[in-house]
């Protein structure tokens, strides 16, 4: 009879090659599929042209571009996002990206935690800790990411309210865990919003159905981690004690 699934030695889960090179922190998810496409992968000194293929980092020789890859140093940066700055390892219509904020500062290959679209700005977080980061950002983890919005309205507290009891658009729903004004001039006003998850475009949406555009948007926090007085532009590695804290 064959043995029990209880009589089988344990081992370590195995994961498609594409994957273990993003885990590794050598690329990105798709620039591992794109490489390994290529043939610019290797394993045991076999040349592999299939993402999915099962790989194990701790019992095989992996290669790309003939270099080893073994698991880097795991970093943590916050950066600055300015406005028009597309969060993208490459964009097709040449525009600016994060990377070229980056590409001086000899970092090793960072992914992207969430995103920010092109006309928002404020603290976005990196890493090639992909596990980290995927517990950030999974929506059944609720972390809180804060934002100031400047509108071209000036909301009273029953807009404000509408804004938490949320709408649905395009089948989703989308709704403010918290949304306060926090100062007001004649046509404009800046708001404090604060979501626990993210939707694409979340909150210029959730505005708009309320007939509210938006001037600004500014993310200034994600958790208890604060954009502070970081310049526009620039980065800067997170203490172990953020990392941790961003963790829990």
């Amino acid at each position: 009879m064959p043995p029990s699934p209880a009589m089988k030695p344990p081992g370590k889960p195995r994961h498609g090659l594409a994957r273990v090179l993003s885990k590794l922190g050598a690329c990105s998810r798709s620039q591992a599929e794109r490489a390994i496409r290529e043939g610019r992968v290797s394993v045991d000194g076999r040349v592999v042209r299939d993402p999915e293929r099962p790989a194990d980092p701790e019992r095989q020789r992996i290669a790309l571009d003939g270099a080893p890859v073994a698991a880097s140093t795991r970093l943590y940066v916050a950066l600055n996002k300015p406005r028009g700055i597309v969060v993208s390892a490459a964009d097709e219509r040449g525009r600016d990206t994060v990377y070229d904020l980056l590409k001086e500062a000899g970092l090793p290959w960072l992914g992207p935690v969430g995103r920010l679209d092109k006309a928002s700005e404020g603290l976005l977080l990196l890493s090639n800790d992909s596990a980290w980061a995927a517990r950030l950002t999974e929506p059944r983890h609720h972390v809180d990411k804060t934002y100031h919005v400047q509108v071209d309205a000036i909301p009273d507290a029953a807009m404000l309210e509408r804004f938490v009891q949320g709408v649905t658009d395009e089948g989703e729903r989308l709704a403010a865990r918290k949304a306060v004004l926090l100062r007001a001039g004649e046509k404009n006003a800046w708001l404090e919003i604060v979501l626990d998850e993210g939707r694409n475009r979340h909150i210029r949406r959730l505005l708009a159905a309320h007939g509210i555009g938006v001037l600004r948007l500014v993310r200034v926090a994600i958790g208890g981690l604060s954009l502070g007085d970081l310049p526009k532009g620039q980065w800067r590695h997170l203490q172990p004690g953020e990392v941790a804290a961003l963790s829990r």
